[in-house]
């Protein structure tokens, strides 16, 4: 059979530049069998095995594609989940048995076969979404997200606390979220992982959407259905870091092959994990190709990409000497910039209306300006700082709150330097740091009344919105990765009028330009009252070109202040929007 591998498919992707290189490697199945592709261009020989040929490497040998590294292998009478892996010996004749780095569908946990699956089949139905999206100004209309870990949103408690299938999460978590008012809703752990508790931060399978919940047409109807609701889908994606396991991408072909050999450029200490080589074309075309793949081939509205800090400083939780500076004598790592320009440049220009977002924690410039002005190129950076002062500040006992005024206020400062989303996101309530309504002081009473103050002058501070799953209704308990959230919380009304409160919020914020049209400008923002640190109230007013306008007043101290004045633009009459203590939302 003649090779679906064109001379020009290998040359850009040895160029690096193979937009849909999902299409050359991997496993494609035809009617008469199924071509399979792998790039180990240090091996031996390769072989494909299967279920198909009781696992054994001498029925199946993969021919090299002249020098590219490729090999390929057409194999008769491979059907559609047919199990695979590649068997490869090395330089030194050691066996390696390998997942395929391209497949499309994948076991997990602790079964590692890739599986073959055609990706051509399913018919999509949000063309009108799709349309629309392409059209629309993410910078200036809503932005409102419902972060979810798929695996403990919650479980079918009838059937032994499983997991819910995307289909089930369809059913359940698209109306749940719609009636929230929520505009978009970030999934954690998609791509193929085999360990539960990395969260899916330890990816083996990029192209690969988790079996745990379905195969890949199950989740393409999970994001369909959502578009058809009106609701943007955002994956976590960790282009950062991969695994060690045996069968993933760690010496691939028995060399350092997606990561670098020298482990002070190659290893990450503190997490396990190997860090990906972006000076090789080859492996910044698989990350580039794979964002690209979910933004195609599943109608991903944006990408939320992981741990951005530990890709931009060589130094990255290193000590003297455990680091190698780039070739300027600088901490940069200059391979992980370009590659994060290209794959910014890249994705808007293929999918207009996506975005890619920076989970970034340091002072690094420029990060969501465009790449033609110096900057990285990324849609959103999600504002840390604004999490971690607003954080601490209502940690704080409220008749201390007017010694730490300035850290309710700061966040000003700095608001327009980026993109900002402003989260909760699920770091906020692990590892021992409580949930987002055990961080409120007081007794119960005031912890509700601290948390509902806290979520309703987050929706009014300029910047999208992130709430991390369970923070909506004041779960009790830590996030735990394999356990439901309580949902039987419901039975106390403090949590239902606090799930009510978020639900009027995200009405609020969508239905008035004033609270999302200038989110990223200055124009948009003035204060009223920045100084009352004795009463620990502040005033301010957020405004859109229009001549909306909506003034804010936070008290953030259970103090009523009656006849309290602040000054407003005009005269006139004003009535009250939203009250967080109000009998609605207090119980």
């Amino acid at each position: 059979m003649t090779s679906p591998i064109t001379d020009q498919d290998i040359y850009f992707f040895r160029e690096g530049t193979h937009q849909r290189l999902w299409e050359v490697l991997g496993a494609h199945l035809t009617p008469e069998g199924c071509h399979f592709a792998v790039w180990a261009p240090n091996a031996r020989d390769v072989s494909v095995v299967g279920d198909w040929n009781g696992w054994d490497g001498n029925t199946h040998r993969m021919q090299p594609r002249g020098e590219s590294g490729v090999w390929e292998l057409f194999v008769p009478g491979v059907k559609e989940t047919a199990h695979y892996k590649f068997e490869l010996h090395d330089q030194l004749g050691h066996l390696l048995v390998k997942s395929d780095p391209m497949a499309f569908f994948s076991q997990h946990g602790s079964a590692t076969a890739s599986l073959t699956f055609d990706l051509s089949r399913y018919r999509w139905s949000d063309g009108e979404w799709i349309q629309r999206r392409a059209q629309n100004d993410l910078y200036h209309t809503p932005m409102s997200i419902y972060e979810v870990h798929p695996g403990s949103w919650k479980r079918n408690m009838n059937d032994g606390g499983r997991w819910l299938s995307y289909r089930e999460l369809a059913d359940e978590l698209i109306p749940y979220v719609k009636c929230l008012g929520f505009t978009h809703i970030e999934l954690m752990g998609i791509a193929e992982h085999p360990f539960d508790g990395s969260w899916g931060y330890q990816v083996t399978g990029y192209y690969a959407p988790t079996s745990r919940f379905g195969n890949p047409d199950d989740f393409r109807e999970f994001v369909d259905r959502c578009h058809q609701s009106g609701i943007g889908v955002i994956l976590d994606w960790v282009p950062g870091h991969f695994p060690k396991d045996a069968h993933g991408l760690a010496k691939f072909d028995g060399s350092a092959l997606y990561e670098h050999a020298d482990p002070r450029q190659g290893e990450h200490m503190d997490w396990g994990t190997l860090i990906f080589n972006y000076d090789r074309t080859e492996v910044k075309n698989f990350l580039v190709a794979n964002a690209l793949y979910w933004l195609d081939q599943f109608h991903i509205d944006g990408l939320r990409v992981d741990a951005v800090a530990s890709m931009l400083y060589l130094d990255y939780s290193r000590k003297a000497g455990e680091w190698v500076p780039n070739h300027l004598d600088g901490r940069e790592n200059l391979g992980a910039i370009a590659f994060m320009r290209e794959l910014n440049s890249v994705c808007y220009a293929n999918h207009p209306g996506t975005t890619i977002i920076a989970e970034e924690s340091t002072a690094w410039g420029g990060v969501s300006r465009p790449v033609s002005t110096g900057g990285l190129g990324f849609g959103f950076k999600w504002n840390m700082g604004w999490m971690n002062d607003s954080l601490h500040f209502m940690a704080e006992d409220p008749v201390h709150r007017k010694y730490h005024h300035g850290q309710a206020t700061f966040s000003m400062i700095y608001a327009y330097d980026e993109n900002f989303i402003l989260v909760l996101s699920h770091d906020e309530v692990v590892h021992g740091k409580g949930s987002l309504i055990n961080k409120m002081p007081g007794d119960r009473w005031q912890k509700f009344a601290n948390l509902r103050m806290f979520l309703a002058w987050m929706w009014m501070h300029p910047g999208k919105k992130l709430l991390f799953m369970g923070g909506e209704f004041g779960q009790w308990h830590e996030w735990k990765h394999d356990a439901s959230l309580d949902w039987h919380l419901f039975l106390g009304e403090e949590h239902s009028g606090l799930q009510r409160l978020v639900k009027d919020l995200n009405h609020l914020y969508t239905g008035r330009k004033a609270l999302h049209a200038r989110d990223h400008e200055a124009g948009g923002f003035f204060w009223l009252d920045a100084n009352d640190a004795e009463n620990s109230i502040f005033a301010f007013a957020r405004c859109s070109p229009d001549g909306d306008k909506v003034y804010v007043l936070v008290n953030a101290t259970p103090v009523p202040r009656k006849d309290y004045r602040v000054g407003v633009a005009s005269a006139g009459s004003y009535r009250e929007l939203l009250n967080s203590d109000a009998q609605a939302y207090a119980g």
